[in-house]
């Protein structure tokens, strides 16, 4: 069956060429211009993911994420906006966001964004299990096990080395710029002069690349870091 996608923005040419182009991926999509509405539809029928505008007249985005956080509906939120501050984007997850993307976008990385939020929150069964186990090239991480490889060489992280590694690899291929990665995982963004992340990104390099093996982890200047194969 398809994926099931909750749209909600009061913008109509966005809501409707976001509709269409969903559609053609293979999505169901409810689409409703505004939080009222969203909180309706999902309330009547519960999607796979929703993804909301944080603007939206009378019920905002963020009083639909907390409306349905203090129902203790999980289902994923994919948080649009056009606001670019970091309390705009620290006030999201704090209000139940999983993840948020700024306008204007590309439709390639909305798209990626949502097929990771659907891996990660998809119930495993039984039989699920190669399946959770990440993998760019031959770097795998067992979430569950929380143990990593590259190749036959397993590798010693330790628990912030290895929450930074598992984000990348769930969004393998998508940049995530530095506030994204302070608030997943430090839940608080230092600002753009600190040095936290760039360190712990050298510590984890120096455990994925040793010389001979290919570079995976990419630094985007000016914007972020990736898992991609070179």
């Amino acid at each position: 069956m398809a994926d099931r996608v909750l749209l909600a923005d009061d913008d109509r040419a966005i809501r409707d060429s976001l509709t269409r182009a969903l559609e053609l991926e293979g999505y169901a999509v409810v689409a409703v211009a505004n939080g009222a509405e969203a909180l309706e539809a999902a309330r009547q029928q519960p999607a796979d993911v929703l993804v909301l505008d944080l603007m939206m007249p009378a019920v905002d985005g963020l009083t639909v994420c907390r409306v349905l956080r203090a129902e203790k509906d999980r289902t994923p939120i994919l948080m649009l906006t056009a606001r670019t501050e970091t309390a705009d984007r620290v006030a999201g997850l704090d209000a139940g966001a999983d993840d948020y993307l700024p306008k204007p976008f590309e439709l390639d990385e909305l798209l990626a964004r949502l097929r990771a939020l659907l891996r990660r929150f998809r119930p495993e069964t039984d039989g699920d299990t190669a399946e959770a186990v990440l993998q760019v090239a031959d770097l795998r991480l067992d979430p569950k096990a929380r143990r990593a490889w590259r190749g036959a060489r397993e590798l010693e992280l330790s628990k912030t080395e290895f929450e930074l590694l598992e984000l990348l690899l769930r969004n393998a291929g998508i940049v995530l710029d530095h506030s994204t990665i302070y608030d997943r995982i430090w839940g608080y963004d230092f600002g753009p002069d600190s040095k936290n992340l760039s360190v712990y990104i050298s510590y984890l390099r120096r455990k994925v690349e040793v010389p001979g093996e290919s570079k995976l982890i990419h630094t985007v200047r000016g914007v972020g870091y990736t898992v991609r194969v070179s």
